[in-house]
């Protein structure tokens, strides 16, 4: 396979992983944070950190709203409930498997 055609299938998977998780609102993050180790968020930063080392500047705040497909601040009024106590120690014990 060559490097474009590479690219062009991980940027499909990466496009349908957004598409999923834009559809998945019941999904909170901090659920993915604690069985994946990344949420939407990180995929932002990782977009922005990407768009960087290419020499373009995107804010937090933009690269949020491309992988939220709207501003973050109302998806969270929307979709993101306040964690619960069993969530909380969840990702707190999961932090501590991640950090050694």
């Amino acid at each position: 396979m060559d490097k474009e055609t590479e690219t062009e299938l991980e940027a499909a998977a990466f496009r349908r992983l957004v598409a999923h998780l834009r559809e998945r609102t019941d999904v909170q993050n901090i659920d993915l944070m604690i069985l994946g180790g990344f949420c939407r968020n990180c995929l932002a930063d990782w977009y922005r950190e990407a768009a960087g080392e290419k020499g373009i500047a995107i804010s937090k705040d933009e690269a949020r709203e491309r992988i939220y497909g709207e501003p973050f601040a109302d998806w969270k009024k929307k979709h993101q409930p306040e964690a619960t106590p069993e969530q909380m120690a969840a990702f707190e014990e999961a932090q501590k498997k991640s950090h050694g």
